[in-house]
């Protein structure tokens, strides 16, 4: 029952603070328009019907205190210019002895009146016309039919009270509305800080405003901003000064090889490849710790970006096909991106014979996807080669010199875009790639 009604729940703040303040004021004007016609109209109603039941019983007494045409007359004169009835009467008639049940308030109070205040045989007739009605009463001569205008027995009270009552619940649904927007505004605006932030879009032009709690959050979350940004930066000082400081002996130490000449002993060809190999492995090293850099996003054309990543792996010796599903634009820090798919078109070119890559909008992202027919990655270790400096045995070697940081680094840069990578089985035997970016 709790999950059916929370179906039919708003689901935003401002939906869900509205109908707390709607919901007390539906229940009040329930409440009032149930005790008002329970008692202010019943009763008003009451005392319109016993006003017109007293005028008909004083034409009544008077027709048979002065009785003569004459006198009929006058009294029907009198009743028709003071008392605003149409009487007459139809000589010898008799009402038809058929049991009638009054319906509706007006005619249940014009009954009980009646009964109370002309204690003879009478018929109420509220349908026969829209604008009047019609009691006969059974007098000793015959029938007398008296006609008078509904608007005596009616109270516009009851509409000018239902009119007020809307009235004033739209006024104050509207005022709590415009006040509600305003305040759920700012959390609005911290939620898209929060995102841009996460996307490493600038939010410098964020400042907290709105209610004291928001300001409370969103100062939290421009602390945090700082925070974040301050380790970041010294985390890629720190790995540049470590890579620089590491670059200075290595280079001395590839310098001293070279000056050895020919006369050399065949094993500083393996102390070459072992240099090289760890200058590879401190530019990993850098490249994981730059993470996100400085680069500002900007819209960037994604199927050209593409394109020139797989050009580059066919100089390279690779083959990429590439299908792009038309002009694919997001805004995006491009050399990240690029860094990106490099690391993972390279390690499938590396493991397989045929790399496919197709991009295309879905929704609202644009999804690359990249399938191989290689070895593959096994489904318990998917997760794991997100790890940095995680290698499989046996596994593929990156372009960040094959220290476990490719996958990583990949990842990082998907994330910091709003998105994601997600591995998987490809139908051509080997492993899928697919990227996500959001819009």
């Amino acid at each position: 029952m709790t999950f059916i009604i929370k179906q039919f729940l708003p689901k935003s703040l401002l939906g869900r603070s509205l109908l707390i303040i709607v919901t007390p004021l539906v229940v009040l004007q329930l409440v009032s328009a149930a005790i008002f016609y329970e008692t202010h109209w019943d009763k008003v109603t009451l005392k319109l019907a016993r006003g017109v039941a007293g005028d008909i019983a004083a034409v009544v007494n008077l027709m048979r205190l002065t009785p003569g045409a004459e006198s009929q007359e006058r009294i029907f004169d009198i009743a028709a210019s003071n008392m605003g009835l149409a009487v007459s009467l139809r000589e010898g008639a008799v009402l038809p002895n058929v049991p009638h049940s009054p319906s509706g308030l007006m005619e249940r109070m014009l009954t009980r009146a009646m009964v109370s205040h002309v204690s003879k045989p009478f018929r109420i007739d509220t349908e026969s016309t829209d604008r009047e009605v019609v009691i006969n009463i059974q007098l000793p001569s015959g029938v007398m039919r008296v006609s008078l205008s509904r608007k005596r027995l009616f109270s516009s009270t009851a509409y000018v009270f239902v009119l007020w009552m809307v009235g004033t619940s739209l006024i104050l649904f509207v005022v709590a509305t415009i006040f509600m927007r305003n305040q759920v505004k700012p959390i609005r605006r911290l939620a898209m800080a929060a995102d841009d932030f996460g996307k490493g879009r600038d939010v410098s032009q964020f400042k907290p405003e709105g209610a004291s709690e928001v300001r409370l959050a969103a100062s939290a979350f421009l602390a945090m901003h700082e925070r974040i940004i301050r380790q970041i930066s010294q985390r890629t000082d720190m790995l540049a000064g470590v890579s620089h400081d590491l670059r200075t002996p290595l280079t001395r130490m590839r310098l001293q090889l070279e000056m050895l000449g020919a006369d050399a002993d065949p094993g500083t060809e393996d102390l070459k490849a072992d240099i090289t190999e760890m200058e590879h492995m401190l530019d990993g090293y850098l490249a994981f710790a730059r993470g996100e850099g400085t680069e500002d996003p900007k819209p960037t054309d994604v199927s050209a970006l593409l394109k020139d990543v797989a050009a580059q792996a066919l100089r390279q010796g690779g083959a990429v096909d590439l299908h792009t599903e038309g002009q694919l634009t997001a805004s995006l820090r491009p050399n990240a991106f690029r860094r990106c798919l490099i690391n993972l078109i390279d390690n499938a070119i590396q493991y397989a014979d045929h790399v496919s890559v197709r991009a295309g909008q879905r929704g609202d992202a644009i999804e690359v996807t990249i399938d191989d027919d290689g070895p593959g990655i096994s489904e318990d270790q998917r997760d794991a080669v997100f790890k940095p400096f995680y290698r499989i045995e046996g596994s593929r070697n990156s372009r960040t010199g094959g220290v476990g940081l490719g996958m990583t680094i990949a990842r990082d840069v998907l994330r910091s875009h709003g998105g994601d990578i997600v591995l998987s089985a490809s139908p051509n035997g080997g492993l899928r790639v697919r990227l996500r970016i959001p819009l």
